[in-house]
């Protein structure tokens, strides 16, 4: 998913607006999840970018995107945007 997503609209207030990009995110989260592992691979992670537009994008881990629509929410932005890619993912051991 890689969308900028606008905040503003005539009909929805703003928080409902917030509300409908953080489940919208969730739901292609869960949706990607929720794909058969091809062989080899123990878990599909994720590389995620954010940014107030697409060329100030910076990548930040996937729990922390919550966190930054709710400072663009403070900062009354109109869009940002949000870039979440599955990519195959392998469990490592934990060093003795």
């Amino acid at each position: 998913m890689k969308k900028t997503f606008r905040l503003i609209d005539p009909k929805i207030k703003y928080p409902r607006m917030v509300d409908a990009v953080k489940n919208e995110i969730r739901k292609y989260i869960r949706r990607e999840r929720r794909k058969e592992l091809p062989d080899g691979v123990d878990f599909w992670d994720f590389d995620c970018k954010y940014g107030d537009t697409e060329s100030a994008a910076k990548p930040v881990h996937i729990t922390e995107i919550t966190k930054h629509i709710d400072t663009a929410a403070q900062r009354e932005l109109e869009s940002f945007y949000v870039e979440v890619l599955a990519k195959p993912g392998r469990r490592t051991k934990k060093p003795d």
